[in-house]
């Protein structure tokens, strides 16, 4: 028995959307660039999911899940909150760092986001990851200011930015200047 027959269907389809939908994006990729991707018949895609938009969801939410296993990771490296706040970054630039196909795109839920219309639940879904990060760095500079909530505003869209300078250049070289950006806004927060 190979690998492949070993692995559930909807696990192979779920890495092939992920790898199909990252590299030339969701408009771009079809089912059936999918399914022969996934090493699957048609039939097993629609007994896993509803509909292409069923699969961008689960796509968008593993996406989401995968990132913040990363930020677990470095969280468990960190001592004090700014240290916390930092390793969101790190969590980003480790993001950044992932083997890609074709290399680094830039965020992929962004990358999604975009080709989806407005008010598509996907968005939505992308939008709750940007928010839920935003109140991940504000629970972390509660322990450092008294107004954690524009500071976290203002690391939010550093950290965004980032990714997006970020991923037209193929490095994480701006996520990295971002973090130092950070650090210094960091140190220079009153005590």
């Amino acid at each position: 028995m190979t690998h492949t027959q070993r692995t559930p269907a909807r696990d192979r389809l779920l890495r092939a959307a992920a790898e199909e939908f990252y590299a030339s994006g969701v408009a771009a990729t079809g089912i059936d660039t999918i399914i022969a991707s996934a090493g699957v018949a048609k039939g097993s895609l629609y007994n896993n999911f509803a509909s292409k938009d069923a699969l961008v969801a689960s796509y968008l939410a593993d996406r989401h899940e995968e990132w913040l296993g990363m930020y677990e990771t470095r969280l468990t490296q960190t001592e004090s909150p700014a240290e916390r706040v930092l390793a969101v970054f790190d969590a980003y630039a480790d993001h950044a760092n992932s083997g890609y196909r074709e290399g680094w795109r830039g965020c992929g839920l962004l990358n999604a986001a975009a080709e989806l219309p407005v008010g598509h639940p996907g968005r939505l879904a992308v939008r709750a990851h940007k928010d839920e990060v935003e109140e991940i760095l504000r629970t972390h500079l509660a322990g450092l200011t008294t107004e954690p909530a524009p500071v976290a505003a203002h690391l939010s869209l550093l950290l965004e930015g980032s990714m997006a300078k970020s991923g037209l250049e193929g490095s994480d070289a701006w996520v990295q200047t971002a973090r130092s950006l950070a650090e210094a806004i960091l140190a220079a927060l009153p005590h």
